[in-house]
Formats: structure tokens, sequence, C-alpha cells
């Protein structure tokens, strides 16, 4: 009975900005409409699928239904969840550290137990989070005992601790200049590729996101791209069959560092284009895999951008069919990037194969229904181009056989 009632107190306590304007239940990944307004990803993708044009708060019509994550709002409800399960479960016990224990832990000799105190206290309220965050000296402790450490446990702690800290503001540009550009930097790396090789899921999931995190120009691609083994595992991260945010982890950290055309061709030879058409046939429409689905799509247009990627695109039927079939049935986002891959290898590139798949799939009506749609100018062009290729494609195949029939008739 007690339990029940703290329960039904904490609901009545939940802060409003926490709650879905559509479900009004705790939202679980806060997305924004182009209005502002912020919404649960679940919710707000089934308002659009009924075929709404408007935001349900405002009654706005939206020029764009594209939605971009809220990253700050999530981790505030994390930490308030993580905070009121701790409440909910127990009353403060004799293990909760103070600020001076804090700094005293960052200070001193690391193990499993006072990173896990140390855990504790970070996620406890938003002051402590930002008293680790914004301290000094935190950081760069943190960094070097990950540096030197070869013990898995101790760099999964770090690497879980760097990535609750790293949304803080000012906290990006110093995990950059600390683990890319110190004498250490390098051996920093080597543990995140432990960590990729030898973590867990979950571990693996927060490395990604934090080299996605620090790879904020060329130099940095260029790094984290070299390490050895670092783009091989982040590439097998990419392409687990079972964790849906373990592909999407990888591939947003891959595509953040694929910059260059090394990267690319590397990324070719390993087996991504295959990889991510296994991906687009093997996954269903529902709202967890669209992000991998839009990652995977933009992954494509990526590597088409180098004459290798589009020869591979090309190579792969299957991979060009999935395409044409996720046109239109996934997201606004995903589309885009399926129309710039289909532009890239039948008319940028002009080949015959391809057109060919994309016109036996149906293509031509897919690509004239999405430039019929609210999608981008730049996409509108390409489509533009498509239909003019793939009508082309349609009127020699319908050619042929009246050719063949008559080039043997003589007139007189």
């Amino acid at each position: 009975m007690a339990r029940e009632k703290r329960r039904e107190e904490l609901y009545v306590t939940v802060p409003s900005l926490f709650r879905c304007p559509i479900s009004m239940d705790v939202m679980k990944s806060p997305v924004s409409l182009c209005t502002g307004v912020t919404y649960d990803r679940s919710s707000i993708e089934k308002w659009l699928a009924l075929g709404h044009n408007t935001c349900p708060a405002t009654m706005q019509t939206l020029p764009s239904t594209h939605t971009t994550p809220n990253l700050t709002l999530r981790r505030l409800i994390h930490l308030w969840l993580a905070h009121a399960e701790v409440s909910q479960a127990s009353p403060p016990s004799s293990s909760a550290i103070s600020k001076q224990q804090a700094v005293d832990i960052i200070n001193g000799e690391f193990d499993s137990d006072s990173l896990a105190k140390l855990i504790g206290f970070v996620t406890a309220s938003e002051e402590n989070l930002k008293f680790v965050a914004l301290s000094n000296a935190a950081a760069s402790r943190f960094v070097e005992v990950l540096a030197k450490s070869d013990e898995i446990r101790i760099c999964e702690v770090i690497v879980e601790i760097l990535d609750l800290i790293s949304t803080e503001n000012g906290v990006r540009e110093r995990l950059n200049e600390l683990i890319l550009k110190s004498g250490d930097g390098r051996d920093c790396l080597s543990s995140f590729v432990m960590v990729l090789q030898k973590g867990s899921t979950e571990s693996k999931v927060k490395s990604a996101k934090i080299l996605e995190l620090i790879a904020v120009n060329p130099e940095s691609h260029r790094r984290i791209a070299e390490k050895q083994g670092l783009l091989y595992e982040l590439y097998s991260l990419s392409t687990a069959d079972t964790d849906t945010s373990a592909v999407e982890a990888g591939l947003s950290a891959l595509l953040a560092i694929s910059t260059t055309r090394p990267v690319k061709k590397e990324l070719i030879r390993l087996g991504m284009v295959r990889a991510v058409g296994k991906i687009l046939s093997g996954y269903d429409y529902s709202s967890p895999v669209r992000r991998v689905i839009e990652k995977g799509l933009a992954m494509l247009e990526t590597v088409a951008t180098c004459t290798e990627g589009r020869g591979a695109i090309s190579e792969d039927g299957g991979c060009v069919v999935e395409i044409v079939r996720r046109l239109m049935k996934c997201s606004g986002v995903a589309t885009e990037h399926g129309i710039t891959v289909l532009w890239s290898v039948c008319c940028l590139a002009r080949d015959p194969s391809a057109q060919e798949k994309v016109a036996k799939v149906n293509g031509l009506t897919k690509v004239l229904l999405v430039m019929q749609s609210d999608c981008s100018g730049s996409t509108r062009q390409m489509c533009g181009e498509l239909v003019k290729v793939l009508r082309a494609k349609s009127t020699k195949s319908n050619l042929a056989p009246y050719e063949t029939r008559t080039t043997h008739i003589t007139p007189y």
C-alpha cells in the first residue's frame, strides 16, 4: 500500500515539460517539430501518419514534417527517472556521497566501487551532473585513466561517465581536445577499440556516441578513422543483427567520420553496401527502426559520392530494389536520402543496370509520387532528372520488340 502511494505521489509530481502534449505520458524519445513544440516520437509519428499536416499543440500548418531529437530534454528525463527509481526503491542510504567525496574520488585512484558511487552521484540530480561536467579536473582525469587502463570494466564505467557529462556545454570541445589532441590521444582511442571489441552492447553504443560527438572537424575525422581497428569495430557494431540501438550508434559514428574518399573506399571494401541492403530488407516500418533506415540510406548517400560507391550500389541489385521499396514508406528524411542515391547511380553514373532495376520495380511511379510530396527543392530537381532517365529507359524497352519485328521488312 505504501509503495502504491509513493508511485501515485511520483505520478502527480511529474514535471509538465516531461509529458508529451498528445499522450500526456512521460516522453521516451522527445523530438521537436519546426514549430518548436516537443512530442514523444511515437505519438507525433502516429499523428503525422494519419495525414495531419499541423502541429497538434498550436494547430499551425507545418511547412516541414521533419523532426529533430531533443537531446537535452531526453537527458533531463533520463536523469529524473533514474533519481525517481532510486527514491522509490528505498530511502536515502549512507552510500550516497557528497560533492567533496566526489572530488576525492576524481582526484584519487579509480576502482569499480568508487566509480559506481560517482555514477550514482552524477545521476542523482542535474546539479550533480553539472558539478562534475564543469569541473576542470574531472574530464582530464577520466581521459587520463581511460588511456592508461587495460581493465575492461574500468574503461566501460569511464565511458558511461563521459557519456553522461558529454551533453553539457563545453564538454564536447574539451573531450575532443583531451582525447584527440593530447599526447595520449591515440592510447585513449585504443581504449575505445577495446571497449568496442570486448565491452557490453550498452558500452559499445556509448563509445560510438562519444566518438561521434568528438568528430567535429576534418582533423578529428582523420584521427578517428586512421586508428587501427576502430573503423572495423564501428562497422561491426553497425551490422549487429539483434540490437537496433547498436546499429544506429555504429552508423551514426561512421557517418560522422566518413568524410574522405579513403574511408569511404574502406567501408565499401568491408561490405557496407551489402550490409545496408540487408538492413533495408530486414527491418519493418515501426518507429524504433525508422532512424536505422534513415542512417542506412544516409550511409549509402555518403558512399555514393565516390565512383567506387556508385559501382558497388549498382552491382548490388537487391540494394537498389530495397531503396525504391522504401521511398514514401519510412519517413521524409529516408525518402530524400533514397532519391539522392538513385539519382547518383541512375543519372550521375548513368549505370544501365541500375536504371533497369529501378524501372522494373515501378521506380518511375514512386519517383513521381515523391515529386508531388512535400520534399525539398533539390530533391524535386533530382526527381525530375530521374523521371527523364526512367521514361527514356521505359520507352526503349517498349520499342525494342517493334524494332526487332520491322528490321527485315522490305518496303518494296
